[in-house]
């Protein structure tokens, strides 16, 4: 039997013969396999399921102002997802079957794929087990790369990784497992197993949020806002950029104008206080 640990460098050591010249042996019904899951891919992408919205073992992580407008209020027609960003979604399915397939090669055994789990009528669905363990496959820039293969997500973590995989863990009823990433931009894998001390526990945060969501105003605001440049101007911290709700959260931003958004060349900046006009682009 493999062990969970071994995980990466049983997936390097089985494709060590490419770096030869040598051809890598894929049996015919991994590749059937594959082909299929690529099929059913494809064909969950181009037909999305409409959210229900409510909460999920999926969103549990995230900050407790973003969930209140999240299960209260519809997100604004201006801020609806970007076509870019599905694309985003089918590549990010594929290289999570591609990391799988080349998991289940290196001799791992793969199992409970998509297995619902439930905590306090909170459901969920987890990526899988390896090796008896619940892991999340992540697929990250190399920024993000970098707290998987540090072992420092627990400090940043904007996307509620960590109350997810504590959910489906505490949900499947097993304790070690973790996260398996792959860097899409160079191709590197890390396994993160977090301790036990930084691992969320998942009763309570529900518990917290339906708390909050009986509120008649939000709670306080998830982030606080940054400098830009030094002239007075603050804007909106990289974690609130993601959030559909930004605008209706910010509405008293600039004297009640709202928030102005600029267009830098490394991306646009959502300003809340203007002291001094940008000399860039105004979207």
């Amino acid at each position: 039997m493999k062990k969970l640990d071994t995980v990466v460098d049983d997936v390097y050591n089985v494709l060590s013969c490419l770096c030869d010249q040598e051809t890598l042996d894929i049996p015919d019904d991994y590749i059937e396999d594959f082909g299929e899951r690529m099929k059913e891919a494809l064909k969950g992408w181009a037909t999305p399921k409409k959210d229900a919205g409510g909460l999920r073992m999926s969103n549990v992580g995230r900050p407790l102002r973003r969930l209140w407008y999240d299960l209260k209020h519809e997100v604004p027609v201006y801020n609806k997802t970007h076509p870019s960003l599905f694309i985003k979604f089918l590549y990010g399915h594929i290289l999570e079957e591609l990391v799988l397939l080349l998991v289940r090669l290196a001799g791992h055994d793969v199992a409970n794929e998509q297995k619902e789990v439930e905590i306090d009528g909170v459901t969920g669905h987890m990526d899988c087990t390896i090796d008896g363990e619940v892991v999340d496959i992540k697929t990250t820039s190399s920024y993000a790369f970098k707290k998987f293969q540090e072992g420092t997500l627990h400090e940043d973590d904007p996307f509620g990784y960590m109350a997810q995989l504590s959910g489906y863990e505490k949900g499947h009823g097993t304790s070690s497992g973790g996260f398996l990433a792959l860097n899409k931009e160079s191709g590197e894998l890390a396994l993160h197993r977090p301790a036990e001390m930084v691992k969320v526990n998942v009763e309570n945060k529900i518990k917290d949020i339906r708390d909050a969501v009986l509120l008649d105003s939000p709670p306080e605001r998830c982030y606080t806002p940054v400098p830009e440049g030094k002239k007075g101007n603050l804007r909106l911290p990289r974690e609130c950029g993601y959030c559909p709700h930004k605008y209706e959260c910010y509405a008293d931003a600039n004297n009640g104008y709202g928030i102005r958004t600029f267009v830098y060349s490394n991306g646009p900046k959502y300003l809340i206080r203007v002291a001094s006009l940008p000399k860039v682009m105004e979207a």
